[in-house]
């Protein structure tokens, strides 16, 4: 098995920003529903929500700026781990994503192997 990274881009609803309104409390159980099921199944190995507030060290002058500062539709909201025999086993495992009911991306990455 290889590890994969899952970045989590876009939707509109972050536990930063979560109503108490029982449509938005059925999506975040829908997270909490699919990642306790990728975890019985062994699949997830790891992975937590990020803030929206941290900071940006650019360029060789190492500018510090506040950030993340990219289109909110674009910005990582979080990420997992995920254990998958190859990239299309690990693409395949990221369709049962909730975030693509909002319209949001997965961005699938193998994690480099250490020698």
């Amino acid at each position: 098995m290889e590890k994969f990274m899952f970045l989590f881009r876009g939707g509109d609803t972050h536990i930063h920003n979560a109503k108490d309104s029982k449509e938005t409390m059925e999506y975040i159980q829908s997270w909490t529903t699919w990642m306790q099921g990728l975890g019985e199944k062994g699949i997830l190995a790891g992975g937590d929500p990020l803030q929206t507030t941290g900071k940006q060290v650019n360029g060789k002058f190492k500018v510090v700026t506040d950030g993340p500062l990219i289109d909110a539709k674009e910005m990582v909201g979080g990420y997992l781990l995920v254990n998958a025999k190859d990239i299309e086993e690990a693409v395949e495992i990221s369709m049962g994503c909730p975030i693509f009911e909002e319209d949001g991306k997965v961005e699938v990455r193998p994690i480099q192997k250490q020698n």
